[in-house]
Formats: structure tokens, C-alpha cells, sequence
């Protein structure tokens, strides 16, 4: 029997675990790097995770409340995947028709398109 573990290769999630278990046995002022690594390689699982719940058959404001982020985080953060990259808009998100189209192309074994612009990820920027 197959488990839905073992089916799914999760190098991000073993990378951050790797980097937890580094933070784990630093001195509390080495610890900060490998914690931050861990964080952003465990914010770009999510993101992949939340996509697939979304081709799943999920709806952004479950996969939302799932995740613990407001649903308008959610077509940003997804436009970055390698799943729904294509389907994003030019505002750089990806729609609720985005969305309807991927679960369709997969249905059929239709390759996503190819992302047409390239997305910043997420920076807080300090307002003034």
C-alpha cells in the first residue's frame, strides 16, 4: 500500500527539516540563519500545498482558512508555483477562472502554459 507521503516527493519539507534540526543543535545566535531558511522553505511548501489543494477541487477560502493566511494572500502566493504559474494574470495572481482552467487542463493531461511574467514574491515594505 501506497501512501500519500511516499507518492509525493516533499524535498522542500525534508530541506527544512534538515534546517530545523541545524537550528536545533546551534548556539542561540547561529540558530537565526537556519531558522530562516526553514521559514522560507517551508512558506514555498505551503504555497505548492495550497495549490494542489486548489486542483484538488478546494476552494481559496478553505484553502485559506486551511493555511491560517486571509484569502486574498491566497492567488498571489499560488502564482508562484510551478503548478499554476501560467495561469496567472498580468497583476501577477492567479483567478478563480485560473483556477477552473488548471483543473481542467490536469483532467485532460494538458501541460500548464508557460508563466508569461515573472512574479516578485511577497516583501513587506514599510509604509512612510
Amino acid at each position: 500500500m501506497t501512501t500519500n507521503a511516499s507518492r509525493h516527493a516533499r524535498p522542500r519539507l525534508d530541506a527544512a527539516r534538515a534546517a530545523l534540526d541545524e537550528a536545533s543543535t546551534a548556539a542561540p545566535g547561529e540558530a537565526v540563519e537556519p531558522l530562516s531558511r526553514a521559514r522560507a522553505l517551508l512558506d514555498v511548501a505551503l504555497d505548492e500545498a495550497m495549490a494542489e489543494a486548489l486542483l484538488a477541487g478546494s476552494s481559496m477560502r478553505s484553502v485559506a482558512e486551511a493555511a491560517g493566511v486571509a484569502p486574498n494572500t491566497v492567488p498571489p502566493r499560488i502564482a508562484r508555483t510551478p503548478a499554476l504559474a501560467g495561469y496567472s494574470g498580468p497583476d501577477g495572481r492567479v483567478s478563480a477562472e485560473g483556477v477552473t482552467r488548471a483543473r481542467y487542463d490536469r483532467e485532460r493531461g494538458t501541460p500548464p502554459p508557460e508563466p508569461t511574467t515573472a512574479v516578485e514574491p511577497l516583501r513587506f515594505r514599510r509604509r512612510t
